[in-house]
């Protein structure tokens, strides 16, 4: 069997658009990824809400995705394929970094994962870098404050995809725009409906079976 990490925030966790509750493990695209490849594969979820790619959000703490990354790689070894999709986080407005400065964030995260031995031959595992796709319409929900939080995150946002592209040719890493799959939903502009969960699952089993059937 091969195995597969999903590392990601709360859209590989499953958040639901203006309900702050999670879908259900078929509905979302990890689930449908793992539906779709079928018994001859594990799909592992490692989706956190508000994670970010190498920052200290101070407002929510342990939330680096760079400190947790190594150990959840060894601690799922062996690895055949990491799925990355992260960045949607550090378009909030505190953290007052460009496009280009979150794309190189990743790039550090597709760094440390060359560097690491989690793959079945001892060294570094295959990986798939998700772009996000850009911010939808930003609308507030309960006391979560969107459009203040994301200010600036939406032109922002659609220059992800051509610069994780190059980062991630640079670094030998599969790379999906998510962009061209998916929207983010409007009911607050950051997080999937049910039906884009489903074509993004759809699209990235695709990715998966000519990176590991060949």
């Amino acid at each position: 069997m091969k195995t597969i990490l999903c590392y990601g925030d709360s859209n590989t966790w499953g958040y639901v658009p203006g309900a702050a509750t999670r879908y259900a493990p078929h509905q979302r695209w990890t689930g449908v990824l793992q539906r779709c490849l079928g018994g001859d594969f594990v799909v592992i979820e490692e989706g956190l809400n508000s994670r970010t790619t190498v920052l200290d959000d101070p407002t929510k703490p342990f939330k680096n995705g760079k400190d947790y990354l190594i150990p959840c790689l060894d601690s799922h070894a062996p690895l055949d394929l990491v799925i990355l999709m992260l960045g949607t986080n550090d378009l909030k407005h505190r953290f007052g970094l460009s496009a280009f400065d979150i794309g190189a964030n990743v790039a550090a995260l597709l760094g440390l994962m060359k560097q690491s031995a989690c793959s079945r031959s001892g060294g570094a595992p295959q990986v798939l870098l998700l772009a996000p796709p850009p911010v939808g319409k930003l609308t507030p929900v309960g006391p979560t404050n969107f459009p203040e939080i994301f200010r600036g995150a939406e032109e922002k946002s659609k220059m992800l995809g051509p610069i994780y592209r190059k980062f991630a040719q640079e670094a030998g890493a599969a790379f999906l725009d998510t962009s061209e799959v998916i929207v983010s939903s409007d009911v607050d502009g950051i997080h999937f409906e049910a039906d884009e969960h489903r074509k993004l699952g759809e699209a990235v089993a695709g990715q998966v079976r000519r990176l590991l059937e060949t």
